[in-house]
């Protein structure tokens, strides 16, 4: 989920030139996963027009600029910024959302960008974006496939077994990167009556709890945060950045 939760939560070089639009699909109407989740998210994006910025994450700009293009999962990629992104510069896109309404918005965004300039105009083969409507963890995914795994604040509900963490790393091929970025200070906040609780939610202190000698971690740190203007995550400050490298 692009920007926040609190307040709701190797290719070949050459040159692409069909328009990002004509390689686009619409978002698929089945859904896997609570139809209770699902409604709550496409309630708040139906409050706002538009609910985050529409830019990239900053982390994943930073991160993701000396890795070679490959195929990467986009979980909880909302109104679709960090996959069109990802998608000009080379990138096999697989984008994940709990929200019907955002990944319209998405799907739409890809289509309006496709009629730039240079939407075409990128290294690597050609542009591919594929969305998927789907909970993490009821999400059908080819296992240990993806040479990226990007959460960028996401809301992944916790559970006993701890389903979505386990789902994350069993997504990431060997050689394959796992990052996840959140809010820094979020997990040790106080539940809010009636609305966010941070026991709920996965954090990336629990996902590195679960590396084990397969994974290295290359980067576990807090930093400050390259904010896109406006967004409803626009007044947090510090990221909690985690990148690691599964080995085999």
């Amino acid at each position: 989920m692009t920007d926040d939760i609190a307040t709701q939560p190797p290719a070949s070089h050459g040159t692409a030139t069909q328009p990002l639009a004509s390689r686009v699909p619409p978002p698929a109407d089945a859904y896997a996963g609570d139809p209770a989740v699902r409604a709550e998210w496409d309630d708040r994006y139906n409050e706002r027009h538009q609910l985050w910025s529409g830019q990239p994450n900053g982390a994943l700009v930073a991160e993701v600029a000396g890795l070679t293009p490959g195929r990467v999962l986009d979980v909880g990629c909302g109104e679709g910024a960090d996959a069109i992104w990802l998608a000009r510069r080379g990138w096999d896109v697989t984008a994940l959302e709990v929200s019907g309404v955002a990944l319209e918005r998405a799907a739409e965004h890809a289509r309006d960008a496709g009629q730039g300039r240079d939407a075409g105009q990128v290294r690597g083969t050609a542009l591919a974006l594929r969305w998927v409507h789907a909970e993490l963890v009821a999400a059908v995914l080819p296992p240990a496939s993806f040479d990226l795994v990007s959460a960028q604040y996401p809301a992944l509900l916790r559970t006993p077994d701890a389903a979505a963490e386990r789902a994350l790393l069993a997504a990431v091929a060997p050689g394959g990167v796992l990052l996840v970025v959140h809010h820094a200070g979020m997990d040790t906040r106080h539940a809010a009556d009636g609305g966010f609780d941070p026991a709920d939610y996965v954090w990336p202190s629990m996902i590195a709890e679960l590396l084990d000698d397969d994974w290295e971690i290359e980067v576990d740190e807090q930093r400050p945060r390259v904010a896109p203007e406006g967004g409803a995550g626009a007044h947090h400050t510090d990221d909690v950045v985690l990148r690691a490298r599964r080995l085999r």
